[in-house]
């Protein structure tokens, strides 16, 4: 409630106490803004219109979202960040009043809040299909864990947290990193368990696709703060910060005011979070299993393998940058040769379909699952493969990729015109490729059809209904 200068006096106040736990040197004071001759002023005598809170400016370009997203920020970077963050958990305030938020009461009402305000958004952001998957999961993770709920209670892991920690509030700077904005204005969203907070950072990282640096944060963290209980938590609050920034988007949907651009960024955010949200509750129930892609150069192989690997959390290898890779050519790179010789020569292929296989089995040896995106156009190779998981005792399915003729033609030319794709597949090599091509059929178990004429959502969610019967 900001709707009296005192309200927004104290908020004020707030904001500079809770910010300078984290980030001392940028908050600097609460500052009155006064009537003067000139206008609105903050020095003179003048009766006070406002208050304002004075900050040292971060430099823009520092941002972590900005560094995520181009690459610019170091695995030690983040794990410094993630032990700042442990220490600060370590100091911050807890009490019995604060430690009500983490009571199965509290955070079952949470849950019933978000289910109950996202229902509107079933036709745009958030499918029924996907709430009622997140809610299933919800509502059985929170029943057979109630020990643990009041172990962290019981514990003092509830405490005043910041609340917003993600990329777009972190800044790093030669001097360190900087965490910044808090939650001020609702202690609801900020007194929470201890691993909720650091969740949203694990979880946005997730979202910026370098589930890698999540996973080296988490580590930090674990070790920084001694917490045993936080893994068995942190899925569960990683759902949460996905579904609550899926539906503040989503709020986006009902304001007539924006613009159509606009809206469509927010529903694409917004369907990406829930998506992320689904996702963390799918990997839970997916034992370690060997994907393989198998379909024709356009076909949407890539495509589908990037969404399912986001939204699972799966390691993918790609069989053009693994090529280029072993001959000292950027991904990036086009290699314009006739079909069969060069670098996609019978011997080449059969080299990268080898480190394909190590790959793969190093995912598998340890204990996860991995989506190898290659054509697999020899059904021997597939066998190999095949051999290989049963090897290590795990599951095979391949994803038959295939679309509309016409729509793989149009694919390729328009992904020849771009030039920024890893791969060489042109529309001349495509019929050749076709010619060669030995199609999967019913003799080889576990084949999911996977039709990408239709949204790369449609094709994900139809491989859903498979894998997890949804």
């Amino acid at each position: 409630d900001f709707s009296t200068l005192d309200l927004r006096h104290f908020y004020c106040n707030e904001e500079l106490r809770l910010n300078r736990r984290l980030c001392p040197e940028i908050y600097e004071q609460v500052l009155a803004l006064r009537q003067s001759i000139s206008g609105a002023s903050f020095v003179g005598n003048g009766a006070i219109i406002d208050y304002a809170v004075m900050m040292k400016r971060l430099p823009a370009d520092r941002m972590l979202d900005r560094l995520v997203d181009s690459g610019n920020v170091t695995v030690d970077q983040i794990k410094t960040i993630a032990i700042k963050i442990s220490d600060f958990h370590a100091s911050a305030l807890t009490s019995e009043d604060i430690a009500k938020f983490g009571s199965l009461e509290q955070i079952s009402y949470n849950w019933s809040e978000n289910f109950l305000q996202t229902k509107q958004f079933a036709l745009t952001s958030l499918p029924q299909s996907i709430s009622s998957t997140i809610q299933n999961f919800i509502e059985k993770f929170i029943a057979s864990n109630n020990p643990l709920f009041e172990r962290r209670v019981n514990k003092g892991f509830i405490r005043e947290c910041d609340g917003d920690i993600h990329t777009g509030n972190i800044c790093l700077t030669d001097q360190g990193a900087y965490i910044f904005d808090c939650i001020e204005f609702n202690e609801r969203f900020r007194h929470s368990d201890t691993t909720a907070d650091i969740a949203f950072l694990l979880m946005d990282l997730d979202y910026h696709g370098r589930s890698d640096l999540a996973d080296a944060a988490l580590s930090a963290y674990l070790e920084a703060s001694g917490d045993l209980d936080c893994a068995g938590l942190i899925n569960f609050y990683k759902i949460y910060r996905a579904f609550v920034r899926g539906k503040v988007d989503s709020m986006q949907l009902l304001d007539g005011g924006i613009t159509k651009k606009a809206r469509d960024e927010a529903e694409k955010r917004a369907k990406r979070y829930f998506r992320l949200a689904q996702g963390y509750c799918l990997r839970e129930t997916l034992s370690p299993t060997l994907f393989i892609t198998c379909g024709t150069m356009g076909c949407g192989k890539s495509s589908l393998c990037q969404q399912i690997s986001f939204e699972l959390g799966i390691a993918t290898f790609n069989s053009d940058v693994i090529r280029k890779q072993m001959a000292g050519i950027i991904p990036e790179a086009s290699v314009n040769v006739s079909y069969l010789n060069g670098l996609y020569s019978k011997d080449y292929s059969y080299m990268t379909y080898r480190k394909l296989e190590q790959l793969a089995k190093d995912e598998l040896v340890a204990g996860r699952s991995v989506l190898i995106d290659a054509s697999f156009g020899i059904l021997a190779e597939r066998e190999t493969f095949a051999k290989l998981a049963e090897a290590c005792h795990v599951e095979c399915v391949t994803l038959y990729v295939h679309c509309d003729y016409n729509e793989q033609l149009q694919r390729l030319n328009e992904r020849s015109s771009r030039g920024d794709s890893v791969s060489d597949g042109r529309i001349e090599l495509l019929e050749k490729q076709i010619s060669f091509f030995e199609l999967p059929d019913l003799s080889e178990a576990n084949i999911i059809k996977c039709d990408t004429s239709e949204t790369i959502y449609q094709a994900v969610d139809k491989v859903y209904q498979r894998l997890f019967k949804l």
